[in-house]
């Protein structure tokens, strides 16, 4: 059976409140298809008005992150039990940013990974290499270990509820493009080794 496609938009650190409510507003309408899954990332702060500004729609919103530990001092750090009190059904995972610039590591996204799922969370795991690893002819060995990584202790039932999002890190700000064929040829490699994890109804 053919899986559902989703179409996931990542806002980054842009739109204030406000501002997510009219781009909301202006973009309901052009995403009503019920053959696909839309999911709108968005910026903390944003969330529940988001959530209010999508009620009737077959839009879902989803976190651009979150702490695998449920309360404490943590500060700055947003709960999974906080995103799903609120109606947060999708969380985005290891995205290179966070990976960069906030040192996040194979183990901590997959410390996230685990809670997403014992929360009832969609982890939407990113992973991809950079134009160094795909220079030197390692990108599937690098994107394997982080998938993995990520997918460790991560049940086949669980893992048949997750998506993977490849991000071509070094085609971005870098003035090269990612060719169809070149990304299809990541996927497959994805799916291989999920396969390999798991099995092939898995993956």
């Amino acid at each position: 059976m053919a899986r559902k496609k989703i179409i996931a938009g990542n806002w980054k650190m842009n739109m204030t409140p406000s501002e997510a409510v009219k781009l909301v507003e202006t973009l309901k309408p052009l995403v009503v298809n019920d053959e696909v899954d839309v999911v709108f990332c968005v910026p903390a702060i944003d969330i529940i008005p988001v959530i209010e500004a999508v009620k009737g729609t077959n839009i879902q919103v989803g976190a651009e992150n979150m702490y695998y530990e449920e309360k404490g001092a943590y500060t700055g750090e947003i709960s999974p039990a906080m995103l799903t009190d609120v109606g947060v059904k999708y969380v985005v995972l290891g995205h290179s940013e966070r990976r960069e610039y906030f040192a996040e590591t194979d183990e901590s996204v997959n410390k996230k990974m685990l809670k997403a799922f014992e929360h009832g969370i969609t982890p939407i795991m990113c992973c991809g290499e950079s134009l160094t690893q795909r220079e030197q002819g390692v990108t599937m060995d690098f994107i394997r270990q982080q998938v993995k990584i990520g997918f460790q202790g991560v049940t086949a039932d669980q893992a048949k509820t997750a998506v993977i999002a490849y991000e071509p890190i070094w085609a971005i700000g870098t003035g090269k493009t990612a060719t169809t064929e070149q990304a299809q040829e990541v996927c497959e490699g994805i799916r291989a080794c999920i396969a390999e994890i798991y099995d092939e109804a898995t993956a």
